[in-house]
């Protein structure tokens, strides 16, 4: 029997009971409509948490803290002057530094630039903004994320920010387009809206910026961004002219050699960390989220292979039962000379053939179904997470679904097939 006779044989005969493969194609239907919708489920949320991550740097830096105190002891930690922010007479409400028990100063920059590997640093200063206002009267709350040096907007409009520009410029989260008057996001750009900020002397002072972009929300890093010019206008009178001590600052950005391996930047983590630095890459924040996905979907996917592995004793019975019923069929078949390599063949040919119609059915149903309630999460519970799609599949990954489902058919239908390779002709074409 050839090779394509052999195929068209094991799919008719697929089809003689079509209740009891029906039913066994319906176990794997749940299994591989499982994991599709589970493992859609895991691309689309790494998807969407590697952008969002992405958008808080470049693969060059690093963010720089002071790394906290050990302490032995429950409880509040003792008084220490050296690192008290009342000390240095930073204290005061709104200023870069207030509220931080261990902030970097001037000295640590240098520190940190004179690290090997360390190519530049970039302290990064805090502004408390009261308020954005458009051409119209009205005023909204505001505030500016702090590490909007390093920031690369999702971007809904315009431009990323100028951090050489001497112009202030301010990129716009895509929820205050409306409110501010905007008829949409590109009749934004290169508008100039006024910022409110109040000084450490209570008295309020104004600054207009130019809008360069208007970018989707973002999970990770929340409020506008700012260039560098409109950070240091808005420190200034945030400072009111007053001489509070050295400057002092939350975090810094550090930027490594990008010829660095992986080795080569852990070893410079550690470093940092001998020196009493916390020093945290953008792949390092994107590893934990992942890890926490990873691990949901994991328990997921084991629903699915729970139903994957019913079905694939659901094959096993269907076959053995295929053989039972067929056993004169099999004598007479090698009787007329077909050997037992074929008859394996045949019959686990037609296990893969049952996995093909369950896993490929259940895949497509999948994708039907997903699309439909990504659309209506998208509009309704998740829409303010703009960007989301929460179920996003993988022509490739639901290839290997199917294959992978095929394979596991395969294998089950092996026994009864090495059963049917092995049955003695003369017994067969007695058997009643």
């Amino acid at each position: 029997m050839r090779t394509i006779d052999l195929l068209r044989t094991a799919v008719r005969n697929t089809f003689r009971s079509k209740l009891r493969t029906t039913l066994t194609v319906l176990a794997l239907f749940i299994g591989a409509f499982t994991l599709t919708l589970t493992t859609a489920v895991g691309a689309g949320v790494t998807d969407y948490v590697t952008r969002q991550v992405a958008s808080l740097g470049a693969d060059d830096v690093l963010i720089v803290t002071r790394a906290a105190a050990d302490t032995t002891t429950d409880g509040p930690a003792p008084y220490d002057p050296r690192t008290s922010s009342a000390s240095t007479g930073t204290d005061a409400p709104g200023l870069p530094g207030s509220g931080q028990s261990d902030p970097l100063t001037d000295g640590d920059l240098q520190e940190l630039a004179a690290t090997s590997g360390i190519i530049s640093v970039d302290p990064v200063q805090a502004v408390a903004v009261d308020y954005v206002q458009g051409d119209t009267e009205t005023r909204l709350e505001f505030t500016i994320n702090p590490t909007s040096s390093i920031t690369r907007a999702d971007l809904v409009a315009g431009e990323q920010l100028d951090e050489a520009a001497t112009t202030p410029q301010l990129m716009l989260p895509s929820d205050y387009v409306e409110p501010l008057g905007f008829e949409d996001a590109a009749a934004a750009i290169g508008v100039t809206v006024r910022l409110g900020i109040t000084d450490v002397l209570g008295e309020q002072h104004t600054l207009d910026a130019t809008i360069a972009g208007v970018s989707q929300e973002s999970l990770l890093a929340s409020g506008g961004g700012a260039n560098a010019s409109l950070i240091d206008g808005l420190a200034r009178l945030q400072a009111a002219g007053i001489d509070t001590g050295p400057a002092r600052y939350s975090l810094a950005v550090a930027y490594f050699d990008t010829a660095l391996s992986d080795d080569g930047i852990s070893r410079l983590q550690a470093d940092l960390a001998d020196a009493g630095f916390g020093a945290q890459t953008i792949q390092d924040q994107l590893g934990v989220i992942r890890t926490v996905i990873d691990g949901i979907v994991g328990v997921l996917n084991a629903f699915a292979v729970v139903a994957l592995v019913a079905a694939a004793f659901g094959i096993v019975n269907t076959l053995l039962m295929s053989v039972q019923e067929r056993t004169r069929e099999i004598g007479l078949m090698k009787a007329m000379g077909m050997r037992s390599g074929r008859i394996f063949s045949l019959f686990s040919i037609e296990a893969a053939f049952i996995g093909f119609l369950g896993s490929a059915i259940g895949a497509l149903a999948a994708v039907v179904v997903g699309s439909v309630l990504s659309g209506a999460l998208a509009a309704g519970p998740l829409a303010a997470l703009p960007g989301l799609d929460i179920l996003l599949f993988d022509p490739a990954s639901i290839l290997a679904i199917i294959l992978l489902i095929m394979v596991i058919a395969f294998v089950s239908g092996t026994l009864p097939a090495s059963r049917a390779a092995r049955k003695n002709p003369i017994e067969s074409l007695r058997y009643e």
